[in-house]
């Protein structure tokens, strides 16, 4: 059974690679394209062709993390097509290698897709994506979003915050910061705002050309408004670089466990975590989706195709396999629209795809 578990893995193995690298170049081939109109652009310290390609070299990992799952279907899918187009899987098959055992033998390679697109996601994408962002930043201008920027809110104590960052820029810092306090009857005590700022190495912020504004209030008729203005100041918070990147940027861009810290974040200061959260059981459930891909595939083996037929039935596997993400999609949105289970949400297409394709499996087992 070595034998033929090695096999498979590095027949799947070699076409999962070389179908990866079709795609990934094909993307590296339409964002290039795509960056070629920002070349030129911002002046003098213009935006040029290897800042461009340097930009999609590093927007790579992104596309293998958003792409492992469909080219681990469609790889595995041509594998198992293959092998019972050639018989080879019939002589598999009277060699001992039963239905359940070619499951497990498939479920092991694709729990070690689950674990590289865990690594991908959680660990290169993120890294990799920020250095993009940063080197478009830095000869194209800040990164923001909308007219306003990024609103955040914290709780410290009685007291509560609300800050708007209006974008990051080229060095990874903030520029454009508003900070208003509010004291625990909900009453405006302190206005702030700063040029720009960076986060400090114990998780404060470093603000920088600092204009602070503070409503006196000991009573009604000795209030009173006072003005400062200081080239630096320090405020300290719990607000990460993480959590202003996720304002700012993509929330699907985070790894797990600072999505999943930002969602106790928003709930800890009373703000609509919904999105996060559904953001969040994705980046959990996604890799996962691996072994659904795999199980997708198995039934292909245990059909007869004529001369020419494989193509057909693979071109079928793979409409299968994007429908999983478009249902992937819907249910993303639908669960954030309808306010449902975020862990279910997530979960859902891929059991119900499961399912599907177990059923395909013992029908297809139980007819040949």
């Amino acid at each position: 059974m070595k034998t033929l578990r090695r096999f498979i893995h590095r027949e799947a193995l070699v076409a999962v690679g070389f179908v990866t690298a079709g795609f990934l170049a094909l993307f590296f081939f339409f964002d290039l394209v795509d960056e070629l109109r920002w070349v030129g652009r911002a002046g003098a310290n213009a935006y040029q062709l290897p800042h461009a390609l340097l930009f999609v070299v590093l927007s790579i990992p992104s596309h293998l993390y958003e792409l492992l799952p469909i080219t681990v279907l469609i790889g595995t899918i041509f594998v198992m097509a293959r092998l019972a187009q050639s018989s080879e899987f019939t002589i598999m098959r009277t060699s001992g290698l039963g239905p359940w055992r070619a499951l497990r033998t498939l479920l092991t390679l694709g729990g070690f897709f689950v674990v590289l697109t865990f690594a991908v996601g959680d660990y290169l994408a993120p890294l990799s994506d920020k250095a993009a962002q940063l080197v478009k930043a830095k000869y194209l201008g800040r990164l923001t979003t909308g007219a306003t920027g990024a609103w955040l809110k914290e709780r410290q104590d009685d007291r509560s915050f609300a800050v708007n960052v209006r974008a990051l820029g080229a060095d990874g810092g903030m520029l454009g910061i508003r900070i208003f306090e509010f004291d625990a009857n909900g009453r405006l005590s302190s206005q702030t705002r700063a040029a720009s700022g960076k986060f400090g190495a114990d998780g404060a912020w470093e603000l920088a050309s600092v204009e602070r504004s503070i409503f006196h209030r000991p009573n009604t008729e000795g209030a009173h408004l006072e003005r400062l203005e200081v080239p630096s100041l320090q405020w300290a918070t719990n607000i990460s670089a993480d959590m202003v990147a996720a304002s700012v940027l993509k929330p699907d861009r985070m790894a797990t466990l600072e999505l999943f810290q930002y969602v106790r974040h928003l709930d800890a200061n009373g703000q609509s975590a919904q999105r996060y959260e559904i953001e969040f059981w994705r980046k959990v459930f996604y890799p996962l989706s691996c072994l659904v891909m795999v199980v997708l595939a198995l039934p292909f083996a245990y059909l007869h195709f004529r001369s020419g037929g494989i193509a057909g039935h693979v071109f079928g596997g793979v409409m299968a396999g994007i429908s999983f993400f478009l249902l992937n999609n819907v249910f993303g949105y639908a669960g954030n629209l309808h306010q449902w289970s975020p862990w279910l949400t997530a979960a859902a297409p891929g059991l119900i795809y499961s399912m599907l394709s177990l059923a395909a499996l013992g029908w297809l087992v139980l007819r040949h």
